[in-house]
C-alpha cells in the first residue's frame, strides 16, 4: 500500500480523523468476485429515502483490495454449499452519509416510512443511531449483503429486508422461523471465518476485522475505478 500524504488528497481532520479522494487502494468487486450479485440501492430509488443517494454514479460495489479479497474467500466457501453472494452496499462516499443526515433531518419526509421503519418515529433515527455523521462504510472495508440460494433461484429468506430499522434487524432475533434465523447464522458464520466482524444491530453488515483505513473516510464517488489491479 502506498503512503499518502497530504499532496496526495489527504485532509488531516478532528478527532484523528483524516479525509480522502483517493481510490488508489480501491478495487470493482465484481472483478475479485466474479460471481458476485449486484443490487445496489443507493443508486436505486428502492431505498430508505426514496431517491438515487448522492455520489453514487453508477451501480456498482468498491472495497479495499484487502476487504474484496477476502470476501472472495467467503464467496467461495458459501458457492460450494449453494449459494452466491449478493451486495445491496459496499463503498460509501462522505456525500451519501451527508445525504443521510440531511434527510433524517427533514421530519416532514416520510414517503418509505412503511417500508424501512413503520414503528419508529422519524425524529428518532438519528438520536438512537440508526442515522450517524460518519459511516464505516466510509473507510471502505464494509459491506452489507445477502445470500442467492442457487436451487431456489433468488434469495434466501432472512426474515427481514435489508436497511429496516428495528429490531427484526438484530441478527439474533429469534422471533423468525428456524430456517431464517439459520440461514441468517450461514451468512455470519462465513464472513467471520474470512475475516470480517458482524453488526450486533444489522444481519446484512460486515467490516473486515483488520480493514487498511480504519480512521479514514473517503470522498470520492462509488463509479468506475478502472486500471486497478485486483
Amino acid at each position: 500500500m502506498t503512503q499518502k500524504t497530504e499532496t496526495d488528497h489527504w485532509m488531516k481532520a478532528e478527532s484523528g480523523i483524516i479525509y480522502s479522494d483517493d481510490a488508489a487502494d480501491f478495487v470493482a468487486v465484481s472483478e475479485v468476485v466474479r460471481d458476485v450479485i449486484l443490487e445496489i440501492r443507493y443508486y436505486s430509488t428502492f431505498n430508505f429515502i426514496g431517491d438515487r443517494i448522492d455520489g453514487y454514479e453508477e451501480p456498482i460495489a468498491l472495497l479495499t483490495r484487502e476487504a474484496a479479497h477476502a470476501l472472495k474467500a467467503a464467496a467461495d466457501e458459501l458457492m460450494e454449499k449453494g449459494f452466491r453472494l449478493k451486495i445491496f452496499d459496499a463503498y460509501r462516499p462522505q456525500c451519501a452519509v451527508a445525504h443521510f443526515m440531511r434527510w433524517a433531518e427533514d421530519t416532514e419526509d416520510i414517503r418509505m416510512k412503511a417500508y424501512f421503519y413503520p414503528a419508529l418515529d422519524k425524529k428518532v433515527l438519528i438520536p438512537q443511531g440508526y442515522i450517524a455523521a460518519h459511516s464505516g462504510h466510509s473507510r471502505g472495508s464494509t459491506v452489507d449483503l445477502t445470500l442467492f440460494d442457487m436451487r431456489l433461484q433468488k434469495e434466501a429468506d432472512m426474515g427481514g429486508p435489508f436497511d429496516f430499522f428495528g429490531e427484526l434487524s438484530h441478527p439474533d432475533y429469534t422471533g423468525i422461523t428456524e430456517a431464517q434465523y439459520a440461514n441468517r447464522m450461514l451468512l455470519r458464520e462465513s464472513m467471520i471465518r474470512n475475516g470480517f466482524r458482524p453488526l450486533s444491530s444489522e444481519w446484512w453488515h460486515f467490516t473486515l476485522e483488520n480493514e487498511p483505513f480504519p480512521q479514514t473516510y473517503f470522498s470520492f464517488p462509488v463509479a468506475s475505478i478502472g486500471g486497478k489491479r485486483s
